[in-house]
Formats: C-alpha cells, structure tokens, sequence
C-alpha cells in the first residue's frame, strides 16, 4: 500500500465540505488561513510551473514526514523562480494544515506530477517553500496526453470555484488508480455516488480533472510576472 503523505490523504468528505463553504482556519504560527484564488497565490508566488517528483529526503515521526526535503523536476515554467532551473528542492518543516510534504516514487515508478506555487525559502536562498495556503495541486496524465487537475482538487485553500470547469476523462496515469484499502469506506462510497471514481482492476480509478489549459486561465499574465 502506497502511504500518502500530503494533504491529498484527507478524507474527501472534510474537502467536499471545506470546498462548499470554506472556513478560516489557523496556520501554525496562528494566524487566520483564508482562502486564496489561484491568481493572488501566484502573484506572490516566486516559481510556478508542472514538476514532478524525483526523489525525496524526510525524517519521520511515527510514519509520518516531520520535517526535510523533496526534490522535483521542472516540466513546465509559468514563472521562473531562477533561470534554467531543471531540478529543484522544497523544503518542509512540522506538521500543519496545507503542508508542503509529497510521496517518494520507488526506483520503479514514475514520480507524481504537480502544479506547484512555491516561494523562496528565506532561510535558504537555493531552496523553496510552500505557503500556509498550501504549495501543489496533483496532476493526471490523460489518454490523449492532455495534463488535468486531479478532481476533487485539494492541496491548496483556494477560493476559486472549479466546478464549471469539471470534465470528464479517460486517464492513462498509474497514480489515478487508487488500491481500496488506500480509501476510507467514507471516501469511497462519497466518490463512488458521486461517479468521481469506477472500479478498475481491483480498485478504482479517478474519472473527472480539470483540464490544466482552462485552469491556467484563472491566473492572470500579472501574476506570473517575475517578482
């Protein structure tokens, strides 16, 4: 069983409800965690681009990540943190709401691909952190090699609605087939009532994203101007 170890774990009930009615909460220096849409998150962003994960470098506290880093490699820049930067590191520390931790592919699998909006780490200029709102929004590889938001999208406390922007798709992504025990009987019959997920091979398989073309529109060409 692959261990999950961002907040793409929480059941889905809780981001169904927070993506409904979306509550303040506290980050963990205390300070209210409001919503952010996509755009003002990457206005204050310093990298925004696709990358996907090479390898990671943790330390654990009862099997959960606490604090260290992960490496990822640039796909895609919409907004350059440093020019040709092919790989770079993101660092984490503590355990908090929309933490910045992600999955470790083994030497066998491809690693996750990500929509990330990361800031320069002030403590250390040649890495990255995330924000309090969070850091990455998973994405699906699908069978006409067309990326997509994971739906139901959750990683980042955002305001925007995406539920207009909601399709259907046929995805040829290892990581949009997900093992049943990696569900909470709670998660699956949600996803499963709600057609978000069929069973496929022994477990079930994502069937709904949002197309990343049409939720890059959400971002202004503002936002992506360097800082």
């Amino acid at each position: 069983m692959k261990r999950q170890y961002r907040l793409a774990s929480v059941p889905i009930a809780v981001i169904l409800l927070v993506q409904a009615a979306p509550a303040c909460a506290a980050d963990n220096n205390g300070e209210e965690n409001r919503p952010v849409s996509l755009s003002e998150l990457a206005a204050k962003a310093d990298l925004v681009a696709i990358a996907q994960v090479k390898d990671t470098d943790y330390v654990f506290t009862r099997a959960f990540p606490s604090e260290g880093s992960a490496f990822l490699r640039t796909l895609i820049t919409y907004k350059a943190g440093r020019p040709k930067e092919d790989i770079f590191e993101v660092y984490e520390k503590g355990l908090h709401p929309f933490e910045c931790y992600f999955e470790n592919p083994t030497v066998f699998e491809e690693g996750r691909r990500y929509l990330v909006f990361l800031r320069h780490n002030p403590e250390d200029p040649e890495s990255y952190r995330g924000f309090k709102e969070g850091c990455a929004l998973e994405i699906f590889v699908t069978k006409d090699n067309r990326y997509a938001l994971k739906h139901p999208v959750n990683g980042i406390n955002f305001s925007d609605n995406l539920s207009p922007l909601v399709s259907r798709f046929e995805f040829r992504d290892n990581y949009a087939v997900v093992a049943e025990e990696d569900l909470s009987p709670d998660e699956r019959d949600t996803l499963l009532a709600q057609d978000l997920i069929v069973p496929y091979q022994g477990g079930y398989k994502y069937t709904h994203g949002v197309d990343l073309t049409t939720a890059r529109r959400l971002i202004s060409a503002d936002a992506l101007k360097p800082r």
